[in-house]
């Protein structure tokens, strides 16, 4: 594989250490859908594009004491959002086409 088609990642034992969390934190943030382990070299990792949505995860849970399960309804929330936020733009875009008519 090109060096420009891999993937950039970061092994999940540094996050812990880094963020003084534990592996089961993030497996259960895989087990709820909210981020993605990638195995490399059999070393449990996290894309390193996904680390402020890790950190989001991580301040969520630590700081402010949500549970898995709020999490979980943050994340639904917050996809249904951007998705409503992509039709309103979508809507104004076509509006605006009626009004230059």
């Amino acid at each position: 594989m090109e060096a420009s088609n891999q993937i950039e990642t970061i092994p999940v034992m540094h996050l812990c250490t880094h963020y003084q969390t534990d592996i089961h934190f993030f497996e259960l943030l895989q087990e709820y859908g909210l981020v993605t382990l990638i195995q490399v070299e059999q070393t449990p990792s996290i894309e390193v594009e996904r680390i402020k949505e890790v950190e989001k995860w991580i301040h969520l849970h630590y700081d402010l004491n949500i549970n898995m399960e709020g999490l979980d309804a943050i994340a639904h929330l917050l996809q249904k959002m951007e998705r409503l936020q992509s039709e309103l733009s979508q809507v104004k875009s076509r509006l605006r086409g009626f009004e230059e008519r």
